[in-house]
Order: structure tokens, then C-alpha cells, then sequence
């Protein structure tokens, strides 16, 4: 009867959700007379001066800064005057960069009565120094891509970083495994919250605290649109358009890692508002603050269609100092080439389902995907203590991370080459038409081929 009721209650929230919609606040990429301005810091003053430009952030030990054209600029005649200052090295436009999951229109074919019967049993059993829902371990993606098995080789090294909208830092499965990062969307140091992003009244509905509205085992499934609870008496104090539509990505891909790599430490760079998307500049700074302080594996479940000089020279000197890059292939369900996972030395993740199929949101092409991992389902762990459901690359990219940090227990100098070696050289095969890559990843047989070469 409560399967019952719960799966009437999801159809009237995600019905609810893909009528009416979710407000947008504005995007980070609304203003489009932002630039990304390459200079040195002894010139920039006067680069803004001689233009008339606003300085609006700088990030000087990589020579970079986000800047504003004045209002009366035509915009031909002002990108043609930079370009021929001799103390400008590079100019190009601040673009959108957005999570998959936050685009419209998405491919998404969920089965959401079966994740409601897998996620019925709510059985808690412990998992490397905390007590978990056992179908959060159990999982049909963890069996596939034999992680288990994995786990009796290597349970993960190093620092993995997440470039996403931060993380719940009080989370009980997550807690012991994240250290101190960076909200660049305030330019704060310290635990980047997603609920620094909420009202304070919707807050205090999803925190941990709150017991009696929401039990630590409350099951929640993310579509194409938000996050929407599963509790009935939780419906109608929360009114889902409170909630912004990517509300909790961080933390579930922070789950996947962890689930992956328990022993792995993970830093949350905030870069991205509550509407999912983010200004480059600000991609740009994270990058460059996970390498400086330690990260050997950055997870990018983000994209963008246009190519950008600026993040190219970030993802090199990531990759030039031995960090293992990773992305998302994106949720268009096309060939279209999207970035950082088009850069050739990013492993760009598509999305299979439990059944080696392509997930239909998947965007697939070698141009785009390197190899594939589960992305369909997938239990994670959610704000306030919560455990969620989710469909996307974003979280096919999370296995992947979470795969490399296996290997850098395995081997502490292992980079981009190397983790490219292991995971494309032993994932499962699938069909060429699939254009999912070298395939499907098998965590045991990747870690396997580096004791066994």
C-alpha cells in the first residue's frame, strides 16, 4: 500500500514539475558583454583604463580576469581594439556553462515505480565508517561495473575534486570523506553548502534535523527538471518550485565518488549558481585551485557547446601536472560536441543503462565519448541526510572519478595516460553503432590490468 501511495505521489510531482516548470533565476551568463581578458597583473589597470572596462574579478597567478565591456561598446569595434593592445595576450566571451541535467528538453526515460520497489527495502548496513542504505551499495550499476570486487583490490588515494554547486557537508555518508574547498560564486574558502542556495524556511525543511517531516531514508528521484521528495506528508509543506532544479547535484555526485572510492578524499569547488549554470571564469578559477591544492582527479559533470582557448590551457596545466580530468559527454541525445569531454586529453563519459544500452539522453560519438558507465537510476545520496535516485552523464562521470582514484591506490603517479589506459584498455565492449567509446567501464578488470600488465 505505501509502494502504492508513494508512486501516486511521485506521477502528481513530476507531473506537476513538467507542466508548470521551475522559475530560472538569471543565468550566470545573462550579461553578455563579459569577457575573459588574458594580461599580466602589472598591465591590467591600465588595459582597463585605456578600454573603459570593469574589473570584475581577478585571478592573477594564471594572468587572467573577468571583465565588463562598457555599455556603449559596439561590440566589433571593442573585441577588434583588445585584440590589437599589444599587453592583451587573449580576450574571449564569459559563455554558459551549464550541468546536463539543467538543460530543457532532455531525453529522459525513467521507470520510476521500479526505483520506488529497490528503494522499499530500507535495510542500513555499515560501509567504510558509516551505516548506509543497503540498496545505495547493493545497486544493479555497482554489481555491473564490479566494484565490489574492486574494493578487495583498492577502496581509493588522493584528493577528488567537484567542480559542481557545492556539497552537504553534514551529510552522515559523506562527512569523514570531504575536506575544506571553495565557494567561487562568492569567493569564499571554507565547505561550499547547496543550501547556502536556499530559503532559509525550505532549508530547515530538508535538513538532517528535521526528523519528524523527513527520515534519513526518504527516497527522492531527480528528473530533467528538479528534485522531487517522495513523502506524502512532506508534499504539501514543500512546494517543489522552492527548490531549485539542480538542488542536490553536487551532493549526488560527490555519492557516486564516495560509493566508488570510500578511502578517497573529496574537495567541493562551488562554481555554479542555483539555476545550474556558471560563469567560465569561474570554472576556470576552480580548475586551477584543485590543482594548486592537491587534487590528482577533477570531476567536471558539466558542459558547454562552445570551445574556449581559456579552459583548454586550464584542462593542460591540470593534465600537465599529473591530474586525471573527467567530464561529461551531456544529456542532448546527439552527436553534439560538447566541452571540456571533447578536449582530447579529458575522458569524456557517456551513459549506459543497467542493461549495456545506451542511455537515450546520452549523447554519443567518439568526438564526444571516451568510454561509458551506468547513468540511469542510480542511488546517491542527497541533501539532509537523504538518499535520491538520478539519470544523467553527470553521474556515469562520477563512476569514472571514482574509478580513478582506485587507481591512484594502485599507483600514486598514475595521470591522465595511464587512468586512459586501464579504464578504456579493460571496459566492456559495445557495439560500434552505440558510439559509446572503448565501452562500458569494469572497475575490477582496470584495476586488475595494473598488477597484471
Amino acid at each position: 500500500m505505501r509502494c502504492k501511495v508513494e508512486r501516486q505521489i511521485l506521477a502528481w510531482l513530476l507531473g506537476l514539475v513538467t507542466l508548470l516548470g521551475i522559475p530560472r533565476a538569471g543565468s550566470a551568463s545573462d550579461d553578455e558583454d563579459e569577457f575573459i581578458l588574458r594580461c599580466s597583473p602589472e598591465a591590467i589597470q591600465e588595459v582597463v583604463r585605456r578600454h573603459g572596462l570593469t574589473l570584475i574579478h581577478s585571478h592573477e597567478s594564471q594572468d587572467i580576469h573577468f571583465v565588463r565591456a562598457p555599455a556603449t561598446a559596439h561590440p566589433e569595434h571593442f573585441l577588434s581594439n583588445l585584440r590589437s593592445d599589444p599587453d592583451v595576450q587573449g580576450i574571449e566571451a564569459d559563455t554558459d556553462v551549464m550541468f546536463p541535467e539543467a538543460r530543457p528538453g532532455l531525453k529522459v526515460d525513467q521507470s520510476t515505480a521500479s526505483i520506488l520497489d529497490t528503494l522499499s527495502h530500507r535495510t542500513l548496513v555499515p560501509f567504510y565508517g558509516s551505516r548506509v542504505l543497503s540498496s545505495y551499495v547493493n545497486q544493479p550499476a555497482i554489481m555491473l561495473i564490479q566494484c565490489a570486487e574492486a574494493h578487495q583490490l583498492a577502496t581509493g588515494a588522493g584528493i577528488v575534486a567537484v567542480i559542481d554547486r557545492g556539497v552537504d557537508p553534514n551529510h552522515p555518508v559523506l562527512k569523514a570523506s570531504l575536506v575544506p574547498g571553495f565557494d567561487f560564486t562568492r569567493n569564499l574558502p571554507g565547505m561550499p553548502s547547496e543550501f547556502a542556495d536556499l530559503g532559509q524556511s525550505t532549508a530547515s525543511i530538508l535538513d538532517q534535523s528535521t526528523a519528524s517531516i523527513l527520515d534519513q531514508q526518504t527516497i527522492l528521484i531527480l528528473n530533467q527538471s528538479t528534485a522531487s521528495i517522495l513523502d506524502q506528508s512532506t508534499a504539501s509543506i514543500l512546494d517543489t518550485r522552492q527548490v531549485p532544479r539542480t538542488f542536490g547535484h553536487g551532493t549526488m555526485v560527490a555519492g557516486i565518488i564516495h560509493l566508488v572510492a570510500p578511502a578517497a578524499q573529496i574537495i567541493p569547488l562551488k562554481a555554479f549558481e542555483a539555476d545550474g549554470t556558471a560563469h567560465l571564469f569561474d570554472i576556470l578559477r576552480a580548475i586551477y585551485y584543485a590543482v594548486d591544492h592537491g587534487a590528482k582527479v577533477i570531476n567536471m559533470s558539466f558542459s558547454t557547446e562552445q570551445r574556449s582557448a581559456e579552459m583548454k590551457r586550464a584542462i593542460n596545466y591540470a593534465v600537465s601536472r599529473g591530474v586525471i580530468c573527467v567530464s561529461s559527454a551531456g544529456n542532448n541525445g546527439s552527436r553534439l560536441r560538447v566541452y571540456p569531454a571533447a578536449f582530447d586529453n579529458v575522458l569524456g563519459v557517456g551513459s549506459t543503462s543497467n542493461l549495456d544500452a545506451r542511455s537515450t539522453f546520452s549523447n554519443f560519438g567518439d568526438q564526444v565519448v571516451t568510454l561509458a558507465a551506468p547513468g540511469e537510476g542510480i542511488i546517491t545520496t542527497y541533501p539532509g541526510g537523504h538518499y535520491a535516485a538520478a539519470w544523467g552523464t553527470s553521474f556515469s562521470t562520477a563512476f569514472v572519478s571514482g574509478g580513478a582514484a582506485l587507481l591512484l591506490q594502485m599507483n600514486t603517479r598514475t595521470n591522465q595516460e595511464a587512468a586512459a589506459d586501464a579504464l578504456e584498455g579493460n571496459a566492456k565492449q559495445l557495439p560500434d553503432r552505440l558510439g559509446l567509446g572503448e565501452g562500458r567501464i569494469d572497475l575490477y578488470r582496470a584495476l586488475m590490468s595494473v598488477i597484471q600488465p
